[in-house]
């Protein structure tokens, strides 16, 4: 078994299915040994994760639907190069769907970036930028893009 799969299964992870693009765009693009994949947004078992970050949305909240992005990323990740074990994650944007007085967006993203690196290890420390959107798409907390290396 592979080294992040084994992880993967270690760690009581189940990835999600990849999923599908939700308009005119690919979820994943591989040019050269970089691999840019699409804002995933967030979607939990239960469906979307609604809500904004400062108003009813705690950070704890926010921070979980953004390892539901992150999960979606490795998935889509996944799906593009077939072995995790050729990643390593070089930088992640995060959108957080925030009221304006808002200003823990580093502390919503560290949901996925914690992912990162419980999964990948050091190949999971990565560059980030973390900001507040005024709305995301069909309403959900959290959106991330990412970007990886393939070896």
């Amino acid at each position: 078994m592979a080294k992040i799969e084994a992880r993967l299964e270690e760690l009581g992870i189940q990835l999600p299915d990849a999923p599908a693009p939700a308009a005119n765009y690919v979820p994943f693009v591989r040019t050269g040994n970089q691999l840019f994949v699409s804002g995933q947004i967030s979607n939990g078992p239960e469906g979307l994760i609604r809500g904004k970050l400062g108003d009813g949305m705690d950070v704890e909240e926010g921070a979980m639907a953004a390892r539901f992005c992150g999960l979606a990323l490795i998935a889509q990740a996944k799906a593009a190069i077939g072995d995790l074990d050729k990643l390593r994650v070089v930088k992640l944007v995060g959108f957080v769907n925030s009221t304006t007085d808002f200003t823990d967006q580093p502390k919503v993203i560290n949901g996925c970036s914690d992912l990162m690196v419980e999964v990948f290890g050091e190949a999971g420390r990565h560059a980030r930028s973390a900001v507040s959107a005024a709305s995301l798409p069909m309403g959900v907390a959290v959106e991330i893009e990412a970007i990886f290396e393939v070896a």
